[in-house]
């Protein structure tokens, strides 16, 4: 997949068969019309492109950073993540529009002309039936309909009930993880969830007991971390060896009081120095709540248990 992200930059295609959208999780209901993307591009022979923004609108559009709306934008996909996901699906070319204030004021015949006309060279269209765009979000399906002629398009929209059909969204995604929920946001995705971080020193308790820990810092500000709990994962080096992992999201309450909230994963199965590296953890299965223990002799008997439970949840998902 050839990744732009300056549209000056994009090669004009002449006859390229076009969606765009935010696409965060990439999800069972956006993997249905990018399939039909793909359908329409190999029956005309020409090349697919999806067309995607970044920041996120809300970010540029919304309220100030420190305003608690904004502090509940939480994104499924960091860009890298989106980027992958659209690749794995087959796209030909991936457009990353820088999102700014200026872009937010074109209006939908500045989109149609200058975007999809002009810069890609579009000649089919296939979009979401919610799909809008333009300033105020004034373009959509019907606008693209009337004027398809003119601007020498075959618009094609998936309907409602293709979509829904599913019973998917963003939004409904986030609120599973949210719960740790992790099987109902899996199966919305059509994936498991990740989660990458990079491995920093820790107080190196986990080890003192027979379980280290990899601690992780999560370097996307906006990226959505799961509820706090024990998980069962698989954890995916930067070396690209594949590990299982018991997964601790929480506050350490039997460590002491009014600690920060850290992600902690101890991997099963392996012996090794990953500080300073990336390590990406997808969720499998969430194995129980947050807990304070009398002791660590009752943790380690504890820990003992997840393990055998991570194992088993692996084995079945």
């Amino acid at each position: 997949m050839h990744v732009i992200h300056d549209p000056a930059q994009f090669p004009f295609l002449g006859n390229a068969v076009v969606t765009s959208g935010t696409f965060d999780g990439v999800h069972v209901g956006h993997q249905r019309i990018l399939a039909r993307l793909r359908e329409v591009a190999q029956a005309s022979g020409a090349p697919s492109v999806v067309i995607t923004y970044w920041p996120h609108p809300r970010l540029v559009l919304g309220p100030p950073p420190s305003h608690p709306e904004l502090l509940e934008l939480q994104l499924l996909n960091t860009l890298e993540e989106r980027i992958a996901r659209l690749a794995a699906l087959g796209v030909d070319y991936l457009l990353i529009v820088p999102f700014t204030k200026e872009f937010a004021q074109w209006t939908s015949e500045d989109y149609i002309q200058k975007l999809l006309l002009q810069t890609v060279g579009a000649q089919q269209l296939v979009i979401g039936y919610d799909h809008r765009f333009g300033k105020n979000r004034e373009g959509g399906f019907d606008y693209l309909r009337q004027h398809a002629d003119r601007y020498g398009l075959t618009v094609e929209e998936i309907p409602r009930e293709d979509v829904d059909a599913v019973g998917v969204s963003s939004t409904r995604i986030r609120q599973a993880l949210r719960q740790g929920d992790v099987a109902t946001a899996n199966r919305y995705l059509g994936y498991h969830y990740p989660l990458t971080g990079r491995v920093e020193h820790g107080q190196k308790l986990g080890r003192t007991i027979g379980y280290p820990t990899a601690n992780l810092r999560v370097e996307e500000p906006l990226k959505l971390v799961p509820a706090r709990g024990i998980y069962a994962v698989w954890c995916i080096t930067a070396a690209g060896t594949r590990h299982p992992g018991m997964l601790s999201i929480g506050v350490r309450p039997t460590i002491g009081h009014g600690l920060a909230q850290t992600i902690e994963v101890n991997l099963l199965d392996f012996s090794g120095d990953l500080y300073e590296q990336l390590l990406t953890l997808e969720f499998v299965a969430w194995l129980r709540s947050e807990e304070k223990y009398d002791g660590l002799d009752a943790l380690t008997t504890q820990l003992a248990l997840d393990a055998q439970n991570t194992r088993a949840a692996l084995a079945a998902g």
